[in-house]
């Protein structure tokens, strides 16, 4: 993934500015728990002697001494992390904290780029998606079943809306738990407003916090972005397209919303065969939603797109009322 060099410069950027904010936030906690228990403190300075006694001792080779001041290091720590708790603080209060602890918010993991680099660069290019800001509002933690009915039996499934959804919920679960063993892919079917955008965004929410990348587009968004990649002759255009394009193939978790929405042709369809293909290919995951009956999609898009879906991808059907018409009923009576 090419970045311009402003680009790239605005990530180190932001980089830097979290490692200067992760001591900021440190030296408040420290001035803090020091002035509750001043103890904390004089355990601090005991420790910092003892490192320097520490390197001094294995640079002479003097395992014996060494191994006695890690033992009283050890007995320090544990000191202090006794004190901490016993006042109502964590045990890791006095440690550095960071965003990302994989790399400690450096973007690095030795000669590789950490994953919240690469989604650092998505974040730039997608900049349009407002994904962070959607996923505080739309994630597990904001979820309700109460918005699907017990009352009725659906009989193309045999389940009422609340117990489908249960099951559904249960399989998306189940794919973040094995997401970087199994490189499974899910389909969402359902009329408009039955929750698949929200569960989808469950999903990445979960995903971008366990360190993986994740891109959400809108089925519209996406085949714009291909059809720049494929035929824009404007220069910064046709450059930025192509990171896009690049980074599409690649992500960890590609969220394709709303299939169906966008202009239907065979360029559409050429390219959907070569995201959904490529990316089996490089195992990959993938979440389509749709308002497509499986019938539908194999109208829409032919038998070699349906063919790849339906023998790769576990499909959810999401049942129910539209829950966004039921939020404002509920707004305007209340």
């Amino acid at each position: 993934m090419a970045l311009k060099n402003d680009q790239y410069n605005q990530i180190l950027r932001e980089y830097d500015n979290r490692m200067l904010q992760n001591k900021h936030n440190l030296t408040i906690r420290l001035n803090e728990a020091y002035g509750l228990i001043p103890e904390l403190k004089e355990l601090e300075e005991e420790m910092i002697s003892l490192s320097a006694k520490s390197g001094r001792m294995a640079l002479y080779g003097d395992d014996s001494s060494l191994k006695a001041l890690k033992e009283r290091t050890s007995d320090l720590k544990a000191r202090q992390i006794e004190l901490l708790l016993s006042n109502g603080f964590p045990a890791d209060y006095l440690d550095m904290q960071y965003q990302c602890v994989k790399c400690k918010d450096t973007g690095r993991i030795g000669n590789e780029k950490c994953n919240c680099f690469k989604q650092a660069v998505a974040d730039l290019m997608y900049s349009g998606s407002n994904i962070k800001t959607i996923l505080a509002h739309e994630n597990f933690s904001k979820f309700s079943f109460h918005y699907y009915s017990d009352d009725f039996i659906d009989e193309a499934i045999g389940l009422s809306p609340l117990s489908n959804m249960q099951k559904v919920v249960a399989s998306c679960k189940n794919f973040i738990r094995h997401f970087n063993k199994t490189h499974d892919n899910l389909l969402l079917l359902g009329n408009t407003g039955v929750g698949k955008t929200f569960l989808a965004n469950c999903i990445a929410k979960e995903l971008l916090d366990r360190g993986n990348t994740v891109i959400y587009l809108t089925a519209f968004r996406l085949f714009d972005i291909l059809e720049k990649h494929k035929f824009s002759r404007d220069e910064d255009s046709s450059y930025a397209a192509a990171n896009q394009f690049d980074y599409i193939l690649d992500c960890d978790l590609l969220i394709i919303d709303d299939l169906g929405t966008e202009l239907n042709n065979s360029f559409t369809n050429s390219q959907l065969y070569l995201i959904i293909n490529e990316r089996l290919l490089r195992q990959k995951s993938t979440i389509i939603s749709t308002n497509l009956s499986l019938p539908n999609i194999n109208t829409t898009y032919g038998e070699r797109i349906f063919s790849r879906i339906v023998s790769s991808y576990s499909v959810q059907r999401i049942i129910g009322e539209d829950i966004r018409l039921h939020k404002a009923v509920n707004h305007i009576n209340s």
